[in-house]
C-alpha cells in the first residue's frame, strides 16, 4: 500500500509542478514528501546571479569599485575569494564594459566552487576534460596565474567557439584548446597533475534555470549519461599522475550520475580514494541513495541543492590517486 500511495503522490506532484512522474518518484525515495515539496518549490524560484572577478585582468577591489559605481550590489561568497552574488537590477550583466574587457565572468556558485576544490597551482599541467564554454578553464588559468599548462578539451564543435572566445576575453595565455572525445585522452600521452571533469550530464540540477528539464529527460537518458560519465572518469583515472588530484562534478542531482559513478570507480581502481574538501559549503554526498549501500567515503563529496543552498543542483567529488610511494 505504501508503494501505491507514493506513486499516487508522485503523480499528483508531477501534475502540479509539471514534471515527469518518474522524477518525483525518485525524489520521494531520496528525501521523503516534505523535502521533496521543498525542492519543488525552490525550483520555482530564480537563482541569484553570481560573478567571478578575473584577477588575470584586474584586481578584485578595482572591479568591485567599478561595478558599485554603476549601481551593482555585490555580496561576497564566503568560500570563494573572487566570487560574488551580484544584483544588476536593470543592467544587463553581459553588456557592461567590465564584462567585455574580461574583468569578470558570469558564473554559477557551484561552477566556481569546482575549480577552487581542484586547487590548481602555478606551473602544473592541468586538464579540463569538458571545457566549453570556458568558465572553469579560465578560472583554472586564473588560479595558476597563467603559469603552467591548461589542456582544455571539448568535443562539441559548436561550443568550441564560446570556449575560444572566453579564453581570449579573459586574458588566458597558458591554455591549449583541443577538439576531441575526452574518453580518448590516453592517446595524447600527457600525464596531468590535476584533472577537472565537469562531465556532460542530464542537467537535472538546472531545473531552476531551465524549467524545460522537468520533462526533457527520461530514465534511459540518465542511464546513457551515466555510461558516458563512467567512461570519461575511467579515462581520466588512467592518465592522472600518481599523487595527482581530480575533481569529478556534474550539474545533475541524480545519484545514478554521481555517487554511483564514483563508487564504481573506487571498486575498479583501488589506487583512487575520495579526499576531504577544505571549503565549507553544501551538504555531504549520499552513502546509501535509494537504500543502496555505497563506499562510506562518498560522504566527503559535496552536493548543492536548490532548496538547501539557493543554487542550482550540483555534485562535487575530490579524488586523489595514490602515488608509488604512498
Amino acid at each position: 500500500m505504501a508503494i501505491k500511495r507514493e506513486r499516487e503522490l508522485a503523480k499528483r506532484l508531477a501534475k502540479e509542478y509539471g514534471y515527469l512522474p518518474y522524477m518525483i518518484e525518485r525524489y520521494l525515495a531520496l528525501w521523503g514528501e516534505e523535502e521533496t515539496r521543498e525542492f519543488l518549490e525552490a525550483c520555482e524560484r530564480p537563482i541569484r546571479t553570481a560573478i567571478r572577478v578575473n584577477t588575470l585582468k584586474a584586481e578584485v577591489e578595482e572591479v568591485i569599485g567599478r561595478l558599485k559605481d554603476k549601481g551593482v550590489k555585490l555580496e561576497r561568497i564566503p568560500w570563494l575569494p573572487e566570487g560574488f552574488w551580484a544584483e544588476f537590477d536593470e543592467l544587463s550583466p553581459g553588456a557592461l564594459t567590465e564584462h567585455m574587457l574580461g574583468f569578470y565572468y558570469i558564473q554559477g556558485v557551484p561552477s566556481m566552487t569546482v575549480t577552487r576544490v581542484l586547487d590548481p597551482q602555478p606551473g602544473e599541467i592541468v586538464m579540463d576534460l569538458a571545457a566549453a564554454p570556458g568558465g572553469k578553464t579560465t578560472h583554472v588559468a586564473q588560479l595558476m596565474r597563467n603559469e603552467g599548462i591548461v589542456v582544455a578539451i571539448e568535443q562539441d564543435r559548436l561550443r568550441l567557439g564560446s570556449l575560444k572566445s572566453n579564453v581570449y576575453r579573459c586574458g588566458v595565455t597558458n591554455a591549449i584548446i583541443l577538439r576531441g572525445d575526452a574518453r580518448k585522452v590516453r592517446q595524447l600521452g600527457i600525464v596531468p597533475d590535476r584533472i577537472l571533469l565537469d562531465a556532460p550530464c542530464s542537467g537535472e540540477g538546472l531545473i531552476p534555470i531551465d524549467p524545460s528539464r522537468k520533462t526533457s529527460k527520461k530514465m534511459p537518458d540518465i542511464r546513457f549519461c551515466a555510461t558516458v560519465e563512467d567512461e570519461l572518469l575511467d579515462a581520466a583515472v588512467d592518465v592522472l599522475a600518481p599523487g595527482g588530484t581530480m575533481v569529478y562534478a556534474t550539474c545533475s542531482i541524480a545519484p545514478e550520475e554521481n555517487e554511483y559513478i564514483v563508487d564504481a570507480i573506487l571498486g575498479r581502481h583501488p589506487e583512487m580514494r575520495v579526499a576531504s574538501i577544505d571549503q565549507e559549503f553544501g551538504s555531504p554526498g549520499y552513502t546509501n541513495p535509494y537504500g543502496i549501500e555505497m563506499n562510506n567515503s562518498l560522504s566527503l563529496a559535496r552536493r548543492f541543492l536548490p532548496h538547501r543552498h539557493g543554487t542550482e543542483g550540483f555534485f562535487i567529488c575530490k579524488l586523489v590517486k595514490e602515488g608509488d610511494d604512498q
